[in-house]
């Protein structure tokens, strides 16, 4: 007699509900009259018959109807040899017949055992399977001379989870996946599946709803609004960046000349004759290598190039994080577009945004019913200001999931360093909060315990498995040791942005020049603290949206002086201590602030004034480069000297800029007023010719000109302390740097 089938299995199954569909369906050995055999089952719930074809002989039989829902049952038992022999595991497909009388065949997914190892799920629930993008999600794999696709997924509270697509019709009993117990992980390998398949997971959540939900590791998707993942293979591009990679940690340097170009691609710049379409990866790199390469920047930073389903939102809200977003190519496009950079001697940094996610249905919130990926009290959970759900760092299997997602982006795409977004939402529990809206830790304080242990470990992780990338902190307040490494207590990132410098020079700046003077400290104050992070200057697209203008426009005076003050600002910037970082259309002096939807003013440079800032951006950077005073000490204050910081009547900064070879400097004075200052004295270290190698106020930037034909002679007379001195003309709204020729 053979064993029955358990009537709660089989009614799990039928219902949907089924946590080992495999239990069931697939070969299982049974004995039969006395014999050994295999008895082979299937779920087709929609079609009319089902035979049973042996793949070598190509014979078949016809499939007993065991359930009215469409379960159906044959034997493979070996006798006078039929089907193989009961005691070989059976190689067959399954034949059927739909209602409308066509016919498929198939091979049956629940002949094939599962793929991933117990050690894969050990390493997933401890938190430390950093290769985790290498075994979730849907892989091409090779079973028993069988191509098709492993698909796994972690949603350990789901009644049932299934695979569902183009490929089923989106049959959510089709494809039923087996549970692996304990560590919640679903798993299906589907034979014969194609590259380009659409799928997505249909999970049903405690209660029986049953949502839709996008692969979390999926690696590429349909172009927004449509919202399913594609079958992938990342392995087809062939790197040709060698050199690049094998010298990045020169490159990405503390002590290296750093100027990002930070862009949006999809409003970068777009064809004219379409203004609405977006260009794609591969039409953008040559043109964006040719503009670097012209305006001398080392390096682009990407906002987010992961799959959001809101274009508007940049980027910022991701729901498909192992997903480059289709929307200029495929992923092998972004993987040439990064390719090309690099062979261009152009580093590529991504923004990475592990400190929220959005509420779409389709993503991770709620994802197999319960609070798994965020935290179910909205005081922990919920970021109050942008609408979006905080990721629960505490828990391993999440923690794992964004540490694999930044190690994969450095390994599948080569990226060279991530910019992480919103630091500060993520280390403070009581962020954007009032009293009572947040839980305070296990010691009643204010800090996020396990997403400082999270930072700590990502950055100790990244900089251990892909030595020379960078790991760049938006941290906006003034939490010590950001940028300093986690053995000496700090978080372990390479670089910080300063957003103290940002936010006090731009109040400075804007301010009319009558009224400097009496803010000569929003600009002396950044050097109080400018050597306590390795800190990256930036003026990002933060600063050009939300009402606040253009970076021109955010300028005072009249159109000649908006232009000047911009010059001298990058001026200031490009010879004040830190890596440097510009946002798009700020370098020609965009007029509009910064829109998504269209493409950069260009049309300006027709003009010479947004020529001539052009001109000067390109001319920063190039004398950057040159110059290794104005970069290769940036975070140490041997690296900078104050020549006169007391000057708030004339509004006049002046400094020193040393390179490791300290007789190797240059000095950058700063005229923050519209009033030339002719025979103005400076201290400098020692009598020599002092060449004028940049002024902000050149005519070729667009200015009126005013300087010192070239260069100045120093005499014996000492000024500011110091044993020589020159005596200069200063322009109106000006930059200008000075380099010592002996002899």
């Amino acid at each position: 007699m053979r064993t029955q089938l358990s009537l709660d299995a089989v009614g799990a199954l039928i219902q949907g509900r089924s946590e080992n569909p495999a239990e069931i369906l697939g070969p299982h050995e049974v004995v039969e009259g006395g014999r050994r055999a295999i008895a082979v089952r299937a779920f087709l719930p929609d079609s009319d018959r089902v035979w049973l074809v042996d793949s070598a002989q190509g014979s078949s039989r016809p499939m007993r109807r065991i359930h009215p829902a469409g379960l159906y049952e044959a034997l493979w038992d070996g006798q006078d040899g039929e089907f193989g022999g009961a005691a070989k595991k059976p190689n067959y497909y399954l034949r059927y017949s739909d209602p409308n009388g066509g016919q498929q065949t198939m091979r049956d997914p629940y002949a094939f055992d599962p793929l991933l190892t117990e050690y894969d799920l050990h390493l997933l629930h401890e938190g430390t399977h950093w290769d985790a993008y290498e075994r979730l999600g849907a892989h091409l794999r090779e079973i028993d001379g069988v191509r098709g696709v492993n698909f796994a997924v972690w949603a350990p509270n789901a009644e049932a989870v299934s695979v569902v697509g183009d490929f089923n019709r989106w049959n959510g009993k089709a494809h039923a996946m087996r549970k692996r117990i304990p560590s919640g992980v679903w798993e299906l390998f589907v034979p014969d599946m194609e590259l380009g398949t659409l799928y997505k997971f249909a999970v049903k959540q405690l209660g029986g709803r049953v949502v839709e939900k996008c692969d979390p590791y999926g690696f590429a998707a349909e172009v927004p609004p449509k919202t399913a993942n594609i079958v992938t293979d990342l392995s087809t591009h062939q790197w040709a960046d060698g050199q690049w990679m094998a010298e990045r940690e020169k490159h990405n340097a503390l002590d290296a000349p750093m100027s990002i170009y930070e862009l949006h691609l999809g409003s970068w710049r777009r064809d004219p004759g379409q203004p609405e379409r977006w260009m794609s990866y591969n039409e953008i790199a040559p043109q964006l290598i040719e503009y670097c390469h012209r305006m001398g920047y080392t390096h682009i930073e990407l906002m987010p190039v992961s799959e959001h389903p809101f274009t508007g939102s940049w980027g910022y809200q991701t729901v498909g994080y192992f997903a480059a977003t289709s929307r200029y190519g495929s992923p092998a496009d972004l993987m040439s577009f990064v390719d090309q950079l690099h062979q261009a001697g152009i580093g590529v940094i991504i923004d990475w945004v592990p400190a929220h996610f959005p509420k779409d249905d389709h993503g991770l919130r709620r994802f197999d019913g319960s609070a798994l990926y965020e935290h179910a009290d909205p005081r922990q959970g919920e970021h109050p200001d942008w609408g979006t759900m905080i990721f629960n760092y505490g828990r391993n299997e999440v923690s794992n999931f964004l540490l694999a997602n930044a190690l994969f982006w450095l390994d599948k795409y080569h990226i060279d360093g991530l910019r992480v977004d919103a630091v500060a939402s993520m280390l403070y529990l009581d962020y954007s909060r009032e009293g009572g809206e947040w839980v305070p830790n296990k010691y009643g304080g204010r800090e996020n315990l396990e997403s400082i242990d999270f930072l700590k470990r990502f950055n100790e992780v990244v900089h251990e498995r892909h030595p020379g990338a960078m790991t760049i902190a938006e941290e906006s307040t003034a939490w010590g040791g950001v940028s300093r490494p986690t053995y000496v207590g700090g978080l372990g990132f390479t670089l910080k942005w300063n957003m103290g410098w940002m936010n006090d020079t731009l109040r400075y700046i804007r301010h009319d020049p009558i009224h400097r003077g009496y803010h000569h400290d929003e600009l002396t104050f950044s050097l109080i603290y400018a050597f306590t992070e390795n800190f990256c200057l930036p003026f990002s697209h933060d600063e050009v949206v939300h009402g606040k203008g253009s970076m021109l426009d955010q300028m005072p005076g009249d159109m000649w002086q908006k232009f000047a003050n911009l010059r001298l600002l990058y001026g200031y910037m490009w010879s004040h201590p830190g890596k440097k970082l510009l946002f798009m259309g700020g370098d020609f002096g965009q007029w509009s602030e910064w829109n998504c939807n269209e493409s950069l003013q260009w049309h300006l440079l027709q003009y010479p004034s947004h020529q001539g800032l052009q001109n000067y951006v390109a001319h920063l950077n190039h004398l950057y480069r040159s110059e290794p005073a104005l970069y290769e000490v940036d975070f140490d204050a041997a690296g900078f000297e104050w020549v006169d910081c007391h000057n708030h009547a004339d509004s006049v900064l002046a400094y020193l800029r040393r390179a490791k070879d300290s007789e190797d400097y240059v000095v950058a004075v700063s005229n923050f007023t519209p009033v030339p200052r002719h025979g103005y004295k400076l201290g400098v270290p020692e009598v020599c010719w002092f060449e004028e190698i940049s002024n902000s106020d050149s005519e070729l930037f667009g200015g009126g000109n005013v300087g010192n034909s070239g260069g100045v002679m120093a005499t014996t007379t000492g000024a500011q302390g110091r044993p020589a001195s020159i005596e200069i003309t200063l322009p109106p709204l000006a930059t200008m740097i000075f380099k010592p020729r002996r002899g």
